[in-house]
């Protein structure tokens, strides 16, 4: 259905290249160095130097200027790209296409100032240093925003912030360098028009870190989700970034290709525990038969091709429509492939933990972090069950009801 134009498979292609000869071989290398406590590991430093040398950097970014580094992939070409970084978790940092810069930096796009966007895009795309996205609040239901607890108040020159977020991905990462926080400004405003956003830099008197929450028991320095504290945080009133009141929606328009990006990656991993799944099955044996010939294997690869080729359609779908018609029309395609793959990934994952038995549940194999993963992602981004409630009511808008009794009459069916 999604014939993918030539200039994305071209990229595609050398990407993986990259990636087969570059980045799987260094794997062992960056996992030892990051163990050693650098930030960002020396060889990953070294690949994306020589990434952007070749041109390999911001794919993921369509509206990129002239004078932007990068290549300006629409979100339908960058789906194929997307899955060979999700190989490895920490792939798309080699080519600048990780989250939560990329959702950022379209963000600074979309509405940023010049002179924000000199601060802060500009070293962004260069790479120079990473960002966070701090919305979710751990006393707070916010998978719907309306009920953030943050206050951003107006002094003078200066909007004052006091809050608690947690989430905040990457935000204490010791390469992180500003906060785009989430927060109310008008509470008595309607509901969609209470939030604003406003840019943070970390260093700010009054953010603090209170912790790295592990995500079931695992944590990690290189991919942190920090709860903090902001305890009448100051920035200059220019701080904010674009309307006062617009928070929600300009929200929205950031979470649409974030999602769609995360939906992408995860369909590359997945392709990964699939391959793994068939190679174990073909080595291993149990009562004098490989495990390969067992209806119970054979299904289990099969169910798991067919949900992942219908979710990689679902996802080249909806990001064909935000080209096409943009994040707001697409907005039922986009909650569509949120749920459609969470729950695709999952069982993916478990089918290859089952496969791999008692070495499955260990880090010897992607597979049990992919479950962790998997199972995560049913939650962030906004949990399955309000997708569920917006496809639902999207639905029933968009249906035509008129002439449906004919197919309630017995004479129909006669």
């Amino acid at each position: 259905m999604f014939d993918l134009p030539a200039k994305a498979l071209r990229v595609r292609d050398q990407v993986e290249a990259f990636f087969d000869a570059r980045i799987l071989p260094n794997h062992a290398l960056w996992q030892e160095q990051a163990a050693e406590g650098q930030p960002v590991p020396d060889i990953e430093k070294t690949l994306r130097a020589q990434a952007k040398s070749l041109g390999l950097w911001n794919m993921a970014l369509p509206r990129l200027a002239d004078d932007e580094p990068g290549l300006r992939l629409s979100n339908l070409e960058f789906t194929a790209v997307a899955e060979v970084l999700g190989r490895l978790e920490w792939a798309s940092r080699v080519f600048n296409c990780h989250a939560p810069d990329v959702p950022n930096m379209e963000l600074l796009q979309l509405v940023g100032s010049e002179k924000q966007k000199a601060t802060w895009l500009q070293p962004l795309l260069e790479g120079e240093f990473g960002s966070a996205f701090a919305m979710t609040e751990p006393d707070a239901a916010s998978s719907d925003p309306t009920n953030l607890a943050t206050r951003i108040e107006r002094d003078g020159d200066e909007w004052v912030i006091n809050g608690r977020k947690w989430f905040a991905s990457n935000g204490s990462h010791a390469n992180c360098r500003f906060l785009i926080v989430v927060g109310v400004t008008d509470p008595e405003g309607p509901k969609s028009q209470r939030q604003s956003l406003v840019i943070v830099p970390v260093d700010t008197l009054g953010v603090r870190f209170v912790r790295n929450l592990p995500v079931f028991s695992h944590s990690s320095p290189h991919n942190t989700h920090p709860e903090l504290v902001l305890e009448n945080v100051r920035v200059p009133v220019d701080a904010m970034l674009g309307e006062q009141g617009a928070g929600f929606a300009i929200g929205q328009a950031r979470l649409g290709p974030a999602r769609l990006h995360h939906c992408m990656r995860a369909i590359g991993e997945c392709e990964v525990l699939i391959s793994l799944m068939v190679k174990r099955s073909q080595a291993r044996s149990t009562f004098g038969q490989r495990i390969d010939s067992y209806s119970s294997t054979r299904e289990a690869v099969a169910l798991s091709r067919i949900e992942l080729d219908q979710a990689r359609l679902l996802v080249q779908q909806a990001a064909h429509l935000l080209d096409t018609i943009g994040n707001k029309m697409a907005r039922k395609q986009i909650s569509m492939i949120k749920v459609a793959v969470a729950r695709c990934y999952q069982s993916i994952a478990d089918r290859a933990i089952q496969l791999f038995g008692a070495r499955g549940v260990t880090d010897d194999t992607p597979a049990a972090k992919a479950f962790t993963r998997a199972r995560a992602f049913r939650i962030y981004d906004g949990p399955d069950e309000v997708h569920l409630q917006t496809i639902s009511r999207l639905e029933a808008s968009e249906q035509d009801l008129e002439g449906l009794e004919h197919y309630l009459s017995g004479d129909y069916y006669a």
